[in-house]
């Protein structure tokens, strides 16, 4: 079923899907490597109720454990995974990535905002509700990561951060790797103040600047996200070919995706979801 997004542009960078009445959004750059199932939550198909209506897996937004449950069990089936493989994060805004051995299928990391794995079936789960979601594969040495780009994540380069990490563990080559930038708020949405700007002017080269944000009338900025994480995924090392950027904002579009700046605490999260295929 179409889901009524809207999108900042026409580019074929998202694929809606919808199984057993669970919609979700998946990325066909992600989908020709041929080696992962992955997909991205929306609020709609679960079956929570108030603030959290209806599709959240997050247990730190006080929605009933019961509903939390069912919702997995429906989401993992609508992707092709098994909620009993799913591994979480517990996000603080850090740069810190775990790895996933075949031992921690099932555990919550904590204090962890990223996790790379090459054990096969296991299911890196991240939250958002307007943070940056970033996916990694790496169909040569079949390896994948998954984290949380927040603008301090952003600012510690945190795509940086997990692409070394891949290649630490696994012998990933950055020039081999796929990689998504996932729903999240955009430039015309995210309004922040100075003192966050002179992190990323301290962060990011001079020449980039005028991409990441630009000075209104009242001494706010807008800062631009997406570009950000596309310069860190760059300077990683992922050719720009392999990187899917996405066109589509949480806050822009509230009744079908979670946004913080639309809802504050009063809300469910968005989920990302990737593993390797047997």
């Amino acid at each position: 079923m179409a889901l009524g997004l809207k999108y900042k542009n026409q580019e074929h960078i998202f694929e809606e899907k919808t199984v057993d009445g669970v919609p979700y959004l998946a990325y066909p750059l992600l989908e020709k490597t041929g080696v992962v199932r992955h997909g991205f939550s929306t609020r709609l198909g679960g079956v929570s109720t108030g603030h959290c209506a209806t599709m959240n897996i997050s247990t730190t937004r006080g929605d009933d454990p019961a509903a939390v449950e069912e919702n997995r069990r429906r989401i993992a089936k609508a992707i092709g995974v098994r909620a009993e493989n799913m591994t979480y994060t517990n996000q603080t805004h850090t740069t810190n990535v775990a790895v996933v051995e075949a031992k921690d299928r099932g555990k919550r990391f904590m204090e962890t905002d990223g996790m790379v794995t090459n054990v096969p079936e296991i299911c890196l789960v991240t939250f958002y509700a307007d943070c940056v979601p970033l996916f990694f594969v790496d169909p040569v040495h079949r390896a994948i990561g998954l984290s949380h780009s927040g603008w301090r994540g952003t600012v510690g380069k945190m795509g940086k951060v997990t692409v070394e990490r891949m290649r630490e563990e696994y012998g990933t080559d950055p020039a081999q790797v796929v990689a998504a930038i996932g729903p999240s708020i955009c430039q015309d949405c995210y309004e922040v103040s100075e003192d966050v700007i002179e992190k990323f002017r301290e962060n990011f080269d001079k020449a980039l600047w005028p991409e990441l944000f630009y000075e209104k009338a009242d001494g706010k900025y807008q800062l631009n996200l997406w570009r950000a994480n596309q310069a860190v995924l760059a300077e990683a090392g992922v050719p720009r070919e392999n990187i899917a950027v996405t066109n589509l904002c949480t806050h822009c579009n509230p009744d079908i995706l979670f946004s913080h700046r639309s809802t504050g605490t009063a809300r469910g999260n968005l989920s990302a979801f990737l593993a390797l295929i047997p």
